[in-house]
């Protein structure tokens, strides 16, 4: 527990840092439904095939995963558990964090927590604001995160996304104007599908930053629903206690 708190002061540290840059960008909304199971799988399965490489879930065991996700045992070992021997094992990569740390320049961050500390809003929008850059290392930059230092793994999926103006009248002047970044057409999603995907990956995302939400949202609605019959109960007692009373 010690462990996970220090983890999510760190990525607060970094945070804090690294969002200076597009702290007034506007975050669109994540529709975040953590009781969509399909998108929960489909979010995992995006994790380890894009994610996983080099970002890890140290703090998130695949054995949790597979229990809360409805995956069984065996099929989540065959199909997602890349890096494990057991199904007790934690979602870890095998880079070497020296080696990422010289490809990057830092350590990619260690994504259990990373939605409790940015925010689903955050990781949303970040995922779909890529734009081509040649000045940059890796040929891309970010609107939510000016001079990213990581690349846009999702690029195949999406295409390759370009900043796209418009010529409007502004104050009685024709001008440029930046509406938004949009896709080559060359990725293997449409633009409507690739929103989906990223937020199936943001949903994953969420639940993993606090896996109880999943027996907190159940739990909840079995109170409401003992609460809904224990009030018709009491109802029905009072007016037959007082009937007689008038």
């Amino acid at each position: 527990m010690l462990k996970k708190l220090f983890s999510v002061l760190a990525l607060v540290t970094s945070a804090s840092v690294l969002a200076a840059g597009g702290e007034h960008i506007h975050l669109d909304k994540a529709p975040i439904n953590l009781q969509d199971k399909a998108s929960l799988q489909r979010g995992a399965k995006m994790f380890q095939n894009y994610c996983l490489g080099c970002h890890q879930m140290e703090y998130q065991r695949y054995s949790r995963t597979f229990r809360d996700l409805g995956i069984p045992d065996d099929v989540g070992m065959k199909e997602l558990a890349f890096t494990a021997n057991k199904v007790g094992d934690y979602i870890k990569n095998a880079a070497p964090k020296t080696d990422l740390a010289k490809w990057f320049g830092a350590p990619p961050p260690d994504l259990t927590n990373v939605a409790r500390v940015r925010g689903p809003d955050w990781i949303y929008t970040y995922l779909r604001s890529f734009y081509a850059d040649p000045t940059r290392p890796f040929g891309v930059n970010n609107e939510v995160f000016p001079l990213v230092g990581m690349p846009h793994v999702l690029q195949e999926l999406q295409g390759i996304p370009h900043k796209k103006h418009e010529t409007q009248l502004v104050d009685g002047q024709s001008k440029d104007v930046y509406i938004g970044i949009v896709a080559d057409g060359s990725g293997e999603l449409s633009p409507d599908d690739y929103d989906k995907a990223v937020a199936d990956l943001v949903n994953y995302l969420e639940y993993t930053g606090e896996p109880s939400k999943l027996e907190s949202h159940s739990l909840g609605i079995k109170v409401m629903i003992f609460l809904f019959i224990f009030f018709i109960l009491a109802f029905l007692l009072k007016k037959e206690y007082w009937k007689d009373v008038h």
